[in-house]
């Protein structure tokens, strides 16, 4: 059962407060909706609730767990923006509240929030780009088949299209970077790649728009991508793993406006 969350759980009074002067008064206790959220959780984690589990209706969930469906309601919000669950509207098998696996979109909107409040510098979150893809492409140069290779080639040439935008290029840039994680076979490597990247798209093509020899700047970065799909055709996982570290910190230095780096 959930508690009720409008009771207050009392600390020191004001007449208990200490050498420092410090008042204390009463602690609320936690909203219905964190409770809520907590008792979905835990179904998960107990393995009760998988994907594509459909969840109670609204009401009935309320009446089990002992709270108001305003508490049920925000909780459900809360967990669909983390990408835990899914909402359909309508009637009939399709409609309802199902337990889903959509990380990329929660990670994405926690780092892109959390980057531009600086609460990740952009140096950290260069840094740790470095760690992640480095692994990735040592996995893709040994894992990666013909497809992904071809997808690879298909990202070059469009960032070798002639005319192509500094916007086109930014998105090319990074579905290539995704590409090589997911070429990796590493699911969580490819979510959390394509994660950063999304939060680094806005202060990254912002910087691209300040650069003056844009030409020099697309003209080195296209040169690293072939490199690095050389070493990954070639199977060489050292080598594909340096490559890409290298271009991390390249790219970073080389775009001096890049808020953080």
């Amino acid at each position: 059962m959930v508690e009720n969350a409008h009771l207050s759980e009392v600390g020191p009074h004001r007449s208990m407060a200490g050498a420092g002067g410090a008042a204390w008064g009463p602690v609320s206790r936690r909203s219905t909706h964190e409770l809520v959220i907590d008792a979905i959780e835990d179904q998960i984690m107990s393995g009760a609730l998988a994907v594509g589990d459909l969840l109670p209706p609204e009401r009935e969930l309320a009446s089990r767990l002992q709270v108001s469906r305003t508490g049920v309601r925000e909780a459900i919000r809360v967990l669909e923006a983390h990408g835990v669950l899914r909402s359909e509207v309508g009637s009939g098998r399709g409609a309802g509240t199902f337990v889903a696996a959509l990380p990329r979109a929660a990670l994405e909107r926690f780092l892109r929030l959390h980057v531009a409040l600086a609460n990740f510098p952009v140096h950290d979150v260069v840094e740790t780009r470095v760690l992640l893809e480095r692994a990735s492409a040592a996995l893709a140069a040994e894992r990666a088949d013909a497809e992904a290779l071809a997808e690879l080639e298909e990202l070059l040439a469009r960032m070798d299209r002639p005319g192509a935008s500094r916007e086109d290029f930014n998105d090319a840039d990074t579905e290539f970077h995704v590409a090589i994680a997911r070429a990796g076979g590493n699911a969580l490597f490819a979510e959390m790649t394509g994660a950063i990247r999304a939060s680094l798209r806005a202060p990254i093509l912002e910087a691209f728009t300040k650069v003056e020899d844009w030409d020099a700047m697309a003209g080195m970065l296209r040169a690293q991508h072939r490199e690095i799909l050389d070493a990954l055709r070639a199977g060489e996982s050292e080598e594909a793993a340096r490559l890409t570290a290298e271009h991390i910190r390249a790219a970073a230095a080389a775009l001096p406006d890049l808020p953080g780096a």
